[in-house]
């Protein structure tokens, strides 16, 4: 007689391997505020990887716009954006959104994860292709299969491969309807940039459309922390989703997309992610909104950035750490092996830095890293001292 069949017995198993193979994620509470120095697991020590690239999560500014926008309107929105909970403070989060991204129109979702899929796959169906470079984020792979659409991969950042795949298509029988190309704006796990520009072009000469996910270049990249589209200096009749997400340098939660008029209408009117999903309460609504007027009226937060990220890759550099091919405030510290990416985040997290290790499967096996974020707040005793314990610990583990 077979052994009764037991729902949940794999999912312990599953576990157990991840922990044995150094896999597995191990989670820290965290006490206080998200700053650069915080309390974690009751532990003071320096937070070296969190999303909070400008520390907008507790300025002043955002911080009172979220508190009175609440005290009017609530804590919720009550409903679904699409039924009754589409508030005044949406309404003018979206308008404020576009004309930072000086782009026709934006609409924000919940989260970016849900942004990327929720939209992705109502951009084709059978009868198209989706091409992805092959390191997108996880968000963007999810939407992609979700899609009945052909699929495509080209090499990471390579527009040679990404103009054979193009081509390729172009003989496709009979022709594909729509094609779109898509790519993250940052890559997060090794803080490099796509070559939108060149992407861009190839999309116009094959009447293409062009999405990119710039979660990490918001707050960061171009004039004002406006972003990689910006940042190239291109528009959104060359990029035409733009996606990006207000939990990173904007210090709140969110997603959006910006576009022409018809992008947000097609949105909000085929994204389920969006239409079956309850409003962000008023007050996060209103906090994204006032971190745009921040980056409009204090640039320096993104000045300080860039001064601390150059500042600390340098030195790591020249150590003789391996920082991958960092081109933003994300500084991979490279490490091989998950065992030694984990060793050496528990080495830091011994003499009170906090930086996470991050392993397979979110790279590949061989490429595993402590991914450090740099943020504006952090002081250069702070980063300086960082190098010392990472210098330490590079040399036990041979990494230098």
């Amino acid at each position: 007689m077979s052994e009764k069949r037991h729902p949940t017995k794999y999912m312990g198993e599953e576990y157990r391997r991840l922990k044995r193979e150094s896999l597995d994620w191990e989670l820290k509470e965290l006490q206080t505020a998200s700053e650069p120095v915080c309390t974690i697991a009751g532990r003071q020590v320096t937070m070296l990887c969190a999303n909070n690239y400008l520390n907008l999560s507790t300025h002043s500014k955002v911080v009172e716009a979220m508190i009175e926008t609440t005290r009017k309107f609530g804590a919720g929105a009550g409903s679904d954006r699409s039924i009754a909970g589409n508030m005044t403070a949406h309404e003018e989060l979206d308008r404020h959104l576009a004309r930072f991204k000086n782009a026709p129109a934006s609409l924000t979702y919940p989260t970016g994860f849900m942004a990327n899929e929720g939209l992705v796959p109502q951009l084709g169906g059978r009868g198209d292709l989706f091409v992805s470079d092959e390191l997108n984020h996880g968000s963007i792979i999810d939407g992609v299969r979700l899609s009945h659409a052909d699929r495509a991969i080209f090499k990471h950042k390579d527009v040679e491969d990404l103009t054979r795949v193009m081509d390729e298509a172009k003989k496709h029988d009979p022709p594909y309807n729509h094609v779109w190309i898509f790519t993250d704006g940052v890559f997060s796990m090794d803080g490099d940039l796509a070559p939108l520009p060149e992407i861009a072009k190839i999309a116009e000469e094959h009447g293409a459309g062009v999405y990119v996910d710039d979660a990490h270049g918001e707050g960061v990249l171009g004039k004002g922390g406006r972003g990689i589209v910006n940042h190239f200096g291109l528009n959104h009749e060359q990029v035409h989703v733009e996606m990006g997400t207000f939990s990173k340098a904007f210090g709140v939660v969110g997603g959006h997309i910006t576009g022409c008029e018809d992008l947000r209408s097609f949105a909000y009117n085929k994204s389920r992610t969006w239409l079956l999903s309850g409003g962000v309460p008023p007050g996060v609504a209103s906090a994204c909104s006032a971190a745009i007027s921040v980056l409009e009226s204090e640039p320096q937060h993104v000045k300080r950035v860039w001064e601390n990220r150059n500042y600390f890759i340098k030195a790591m550099q020249d150590l003789g750490f391996d920082t991958g091919n960092s081109e933003t405030p994300i500084v991979p510290v490279m490490c091989g092996e998950s065992k030694r990416a984990k060793d050496l985040a528990g080495f830091i997290w011994k003499r009170g830095f906090f930086a996470l290790p991050i392993v397979y499967p979110m790279v590949a096996r061989d490429k595993a890293r402590i991914r450090v974020q740099l943020c504006t707040k952090h002081t250069e005793d702070q980063l300086s001292k960082a190098v010392g314990v990472f210098e330490e610990g590079g040399r036990k583990l041979g990494l230098i």
